[in-house]
């Protein structure tokens, strides 16, 4: 006779699912700062945060920007596995490394849109370097703002060329400024998760295009792309988990669309540089994410964490 799994474990079932897509969240530098705990068909979300960078990171605003993004990544899975995601935001104060707690809930149908962001789970990767073209379809700029909103944040599309040329120049002065501390260097090199190489924030980091190249007619941008930001209205550990919701749910969209996107950490990770774009170009909105959006060729898969490595059973 064909064993028939009970409700209980093809929940469960469906959580583990859920888990190995969420291990395929973008995350600042690879580190994939989570861990999952199961219990059941409840899984548990939480910071990890031996793999935290203390240096570029100290408060562990990108790592729980980075979880947030995993966070998104679970609920569109359970949805495309045909249960509704029930999520518990920060559930306990007393444990602020547990950030959220999800069940799959009652039966739902998938819809066809959850399907194609699904897709672009495994497909989707950060890009390097300039691109061939912007933006794609002339709807996607305003699909991807409804996209953030939906999670609480606003995505910010730049496009007075005095301002991409400013968050270029202030990127690049912030990346010379952490050259010098031997720490930074050394935990970009150590930190990331992946096959070993040079050491040096130069090479876990995309080129963003300086004035000069920006501006060089007919090419200069395509090759930038559309800069835009993240902002959230406060700063706070569940508004980082806002923005990385929004950040995933705007890069599976984008995806959809064939379009990639390079991330810039390093303004927003020296704080006097972080403060100068929040007043300058964010309306006083906090600066979350920086990142380039265009179309380029796919980069080959990425290294992920394998599942036995983030998920612990929890009484």
């Amino acid at each position: 006779m064909e064993f028939m799994p009970s409700p209980a474990g093809a929940a469960e079932q469906v959580a583990r699912q859920a888990i190995d897509a969420a291990r395929w969240a973008p995350s600042v530098l690879n580190t994939q700062p989570w861990w999952f705990g199961l219990h059941g068909a409840r899984i548990s979300l939480h910071e990890d945060i031996e793999r935290r960078m203390p240096v570029a990171d100290p408060t562990g605003r990108e790592a729980v920007i980075s979880c947030g993004a995993a966070l998104l990544t679970l609920r569109v899975a359970l949805c495309r596995l045909g249960r509704t995601p029930e999520v518990d935001l920060l559930p306990d104060p007393d444990r602020p490394a547990l950030l959220a707690d999800v069940s799959p809930g009652r039966p739902c149908r998938s819809e066809e849109d959850t399907d194609r962001m699904y897709e672009q789970i495994r497909l989707r990767r950060s890009h390097r370097g300039g691109f061939r073209a912007p933006l794609g379809p002339p709807d996607l700029p305003d699909r991807l703002r409804v996209e953030a909103r939906q999670e609480g944040a606003v995505l910010l599309l730049v496009a007075d060329s005095h301002t991409r040329d400013a968050l270029a120049a202030l990127t690049q002065a912030a990346e010379h400024v952490q050259r010098l501390d031997p720490r930074y260097v050394a935990e970009a090199a150590l930190r990331s998760y992946g096959p070993p190489g040079p050491a040096g924030p130069e090479n876990v980091e995309p080129y963003f295009p300086g004035r000069g190249r920006s501006a060089v007619p007919g090419t200069g941008t395509a090759e930038l792309g559309t800069v835009a930001l993240v902002v959230t209205e406060g700063d706070a550990r569940a508004d980082w988990l806002r923005a990385g919701q929004a950040l995933q749910r705007v890069l599976l969209r984008a995806a959809v669309a064939g379009v990639s996107a390079a991330f810039h950490t390093q303004p927003l990770e020296v704080p006097e540089l972080r403060e100068f774009v929040r007043t300058r170009f964010c309306a006083g909105r906090y600066p979350q994410v920086l990142l380039r959006l265009g179309v380029a060729d796919r980069p080959p898969p990425g290294t992920r964490r394998p599942a036995e490595e983030v998920v612990a059973p929890e009484p």
